[in-house]
């Protein structure tokens, strides 16, 4: 039991750090190229922070445990949103773009729809509905990159700096001549291509073992405990693969951006359902896992119709519509998600 849960924690690591080179790698990269800002984090640093998932999900898929590929969809959402988004918004509230978040947030829900229909319809995952969700990927990705070379396009004096308007005036034009010192200074000694480029193949190779790792020994310590792999994944796997989130959050909120980790994970988390759950479903189409059943009404109900699935939808509308509407996230919000993720996880073990 000791080997399997070292194997595991170094599958955890290797995927953290693979994870952490390869967004390095990739955006330094897009950086040297000229590769806008928004076209990085709705691409790059997205799809970096979920890789792990998408590795672990489809390793599973194909070899037969389909519970973990589902479950670890719908754990990193409920991670993603109910602990690392909620630590963010608890810490530090503010304002957030309406606009960036309309689309993610409104391909989620469209997604999730999709889900839905093969989990309550159906009861089961086949390929088609794989297909249609990676089809929905396609026309996303098609759409963000469709919006950064619009963006390329506008004057320079039109394009906000850092996610600021380029119109407003501080008022302190000593403490801007410091930032632009320092800018420059950043960008005066960049990384050579070459290391971009090895960190980038060492951080893809990094969370192929660690998902194989992760994967394999996360079922024999399922195994050995007598829990359900469906379980272990909505927790365990979904919070360990749900770490390059963290740590984007942790850095997003200590550099004073708080608000720019919330797109990530609103990204994120459709990538969960669109790529994640999408490559796995086509790969190998799998059935409802077979966790708890529930007894409600006069027939048993499988927890993951009742409980999994609702909370995935509740814990999102909770983060996002607030912001969409208002423009805003208040300290509330990450505190409702926080506890929601507290009795998620009681529920689970109990």
């Amino acid at each position: 039991m000791i080997v399997p849960v070292l194997l595991f924690i170094v599958g955890l690591a290797l995927l953290i750090k693979g994870g952490d080179w390869f967004v390095d790698g990739a955006t330094g990269i897009a950086e040297r190229f000229h590769v806008p800002e928004l076209l990085i984090g709705a691409t790059v640093v997205s799809i970096g922070t979920t890789l792990p998932e998408v590795m672990v999900s489809a390793n599973s898929a194909l070899s037969g445990h389909g519970e973990i590929a589902y479950g670890n969809a719908l754990g990193s959402i409920i991670c993603n949103t109910a602990l690392i988004a909620a630590i963010t918004v608890a810490v530090k509230p503010g304002k957030v773009d309406k606009k960036t978040l309309r689309v993610p947030v409104g391909f989620f829900f469209i997604a999730m729809i999709i889900y839905a229909i093969g989990a309550y319809g159906m009861g089961t995952f086949s390929r088609p509905l794989g297909i249609i969700l990676l089809i929905i990927f396609a026309i996303y990705m098609f759409i963000l990159i469709r919006q950064a070379l619009d963006e390329m396009k506008k004057p320079a004096n039109e394009k906000p700096a850092n996610g600021k308007s380029a119109d407003v005036n501080t008022g302190d034009d000593s403490a801007a001549d410091k930032n632009t010192e320092t800018e420059l200074k950043e960008k005066e000694e960049p990384k050579p291509l070459w290391k971009e480029i090895l960190l980038l193949i060492i951080g893809a190779a990094f969370i192929a073992e660690g998902a194989d790792l992760l994967v394999d020994n996360g079922t024999l310590i399922a195994q050995a405990m007598g829990v359900p792999e469906a379980v272990i994944a909505l927790t365990f796997v979904a919070l360990g693969t749900s770490l390059p989130e963290l740590v984007t959050a942790i850095t997003s909120l200590a550099k004073g951006h708080g608000a720019l980790s919330l797109g990530n994970v609103c990204g994120a988390n459709l990538f969960n359902l669109v790529l994640v759950s999408g490559l796995s479903i086509t790969l190998s189409p799998f059935g409802l896992p077979e966790g708890r059943m529930l007894n409600i009404g006069s027939s048993p109900v499988n927890s993951s119709l009742v409980v999994d699935l609702p909370v995935s939808v509740f814990v999102m509308i909770i983060l996002t519509i607030p912001a969409i509407l208002k423009g805003e996230l208040k300290r509330w919000q990450g505190i409702l998600l926080l506890a929601t993720y507290a009795c998620f996880c009681i529920f689970q073990f109990t």
